[in-house]
């Protein structure tokens, strides 16, 4: 509580009055008239109050809102949906299709090798057990060894 003031004691104060001053009055310009089309003047409306008072003014026309824009028939949401059903789709396809040709790449190298390893194994088979009157090469003749002590005996 400030010192002046008492719980029980109104507060007096001066009341101060400030009136306007008023500006002397500016020489008035008269506005130039501009030309206006009349199909673009707007009509004058008058109406009677109750008390017998006429008001005369032009009419307001309310502020018409804009458009809206035609909405699409399907929503964009659904048609990015179905868009991307499709493309996955499309990988899916791809991906079936990767895989049917790695096993049909794996098939066909395991082929490959089968047949060359007949061919090869077939081969050898000749040379090894085929008879033939003009063998060329060394021949070695193994006897039978005896080892006594550490020893070779040949």
């Amino acid at each position: 509580m400030y010192p002046e003031h008492t719980p029980h004691a109104p507060v007096q104060r001066a009341v101060e009055v400030h009136q306007p001053t008023p500006y002397p009055p500016a020489a008035i310009q008269p506005t130039p008239v501009v030309p206006v089309r009349p199909d673009m003047v707007p009509a004058v409306a008058s109406i009677v109050l109750p008390d017998g008072r006429v008001v005369t003014g032009y009419a307001i026309n309310p502020a018409q809102p804009e458009p809206l824009a035609a909405r699409p028939g399907v929503s964009r949401t659904a048609v990015n949906v179905a868009l991307g059903g499709v493309g996955f789709a499309a990988v899916c396809g791809g991906l079936i299709l990767l895989t049917s040709f790695i096993a049909a790449l794996t098939a066909f190298i395991t082929q490959l090798i089968t047949l060359a390893a007949v061919i090869f194994g077939g081969w050898i088979a000749v040379q090894i057990l085929g008879t033939s009157s003009l063998r060329s090469g060394t021949t070695v003749n193994i006897r039978k060894a005896v080892i006594k002590r550490n020893h070779f005996h040949g």
